[in-house]
């Protein structure tokens, strides 16, 4: 059962200034790991897969995530049509009928 999923579905946090947003981001990312309760998953899709990736800024904190024991699930779909590849450096990919799975049964599912 999951307590609580994030959705990150892009690769900054809000709209507008992408530096702000990636800075955002990376503090959010930061302050999840640090956090006593943290969510059980971060469920990635859209651009937010490209978090992921070989070229992401944030591997060495979403790694140390993945070791606090956070499930960090990319869509499938979404890793093969964005980033041309079929391999993460963090994470796992999911498929949608997982990721629809976790967020109709968590208690909360906060989206970024």
């Amino acid at each position: 059962m999951y307590n609580k999923a994030v959705i990150i579905n892009s690769e900054t946090l809000g709209r507008g200034d992408d530096g702000v947003g990636h800075t955002l981001l990376g503090v959010f990312l930061r302050k999840v790991l640090a956090n006593p309760n943290p969510p059980d998953a971060i469920i990635f899709y859209n651009s937010g897969v490209k978090l992921l990736g070989y070229s992401s800024h944030y591997i060495d904190i979403l790694q140390a995530l993945e070791e606090k024991g956070i499930e960090l699930l990319a869509c499938g779909t979404c890793v093969y049509s964005i980033c041309g590849q079929h391999k993460l450096r963090v994470g796992r990919i999911s498929n949608m009928e997982e990721i629809t799975s976790i967020l109709l049964r968590a208690k909360t599912v906060i989206t970024l």
